[in-house]
């Protein structure tokens, strides 16, 4: 499996049998926006940082396919669950719903929070028991911050966490964002090596302590 990020909570996921693009943004946030095919492509919420899906074509003749509520469904190998949640403390008074997203592929679970802004409820945390890999806002402003961020990852315990919706250089936000820096003075154990491609097969997973990886756009 090859993990991509672009910035925001926009991610290309390679797995032996099928391609994901979760939470792609339009080109008005200051930051490239790739050329991508997919088989499926997931939206967390509405905001047009995470919901440019015209943007991505499909693989071959077929469109691919678009998942923008919660539900189970299985596409071209991979299980995906999507569960309701909110973009803020007050239940989405203020910032409406969102939806974390769990995908099975290559005997690998992977978590995408989306702009979670909460702490995960128990129902939350039973759907999401034994997730291998977590992608994790950690920027604040309309979506949980470090602190909040650190809390969500001891309540899930993942092998593997990757940062996400942090402040960059050329992205323009409506809200600021913290950088990572303020994630890995909280959390303590970031890499100082950022990478622009994460491979990972299901033996290389962790087992004892967690691992931070950084990636690059």
């Amino acid at each position: 499996m090859n993990i991509y990020w672009y910035g925001q909570s926009f991610f290309k996921i390679e797995g032996d049998k099928s391609v994901l693009v979760i939470d792609p943004f339009d080109n008005s946030f200051g930051l490239k926006l790739p050329r991508l095919s997919a088989d499926v492509v997931t939206v967390s919420h509405d905001h047009s940082d995470h919901n440019n899906v015209d943007s991505i074509k499909g693989i071959g003749d077929d469109d691919p396919f678009v998942i923008t509520s919660p539900g189970e469904y299985e596409v071209k190998g991979i299980f995906i669950q999507g569960m309701a949640a909110f973009h803020d403390d007050k239940e989405g008074s203020e910032q409406g719903e969102n939806i974390i997203y769990r995908y099975d592929i290559d005997g690998i679970s992977l978590a995408h929070l989306g702009d979670l802004g909460h702490s995960l409820t128990d129902h939350q945390l039973e759907k999401l028991e034994g997730v291998d890999i977590l992608f994790i806002p950690v920027g604040g402003g309309s979506t949980i911050d470090a602190k909040k961020a650190t809390e969500v990852i001891s309540q899930l315990e993942p092998r593997i966490v990757i940062p996400m919706h942090y402040s960059l250089p050329g992205l323009k936000t409506k809200t600021k964002l913290d950088d990572l820096n303020a994630f890995c003075k909280e959390i303590g154990v970031c890499p100082k090596e950022k990478i622009n491609k994460y491979k990972i097969t299901k033996k290389d997973l962790p087992q004892d302590n967690l691992q931070i990886i950084v990636l690059e756009p």
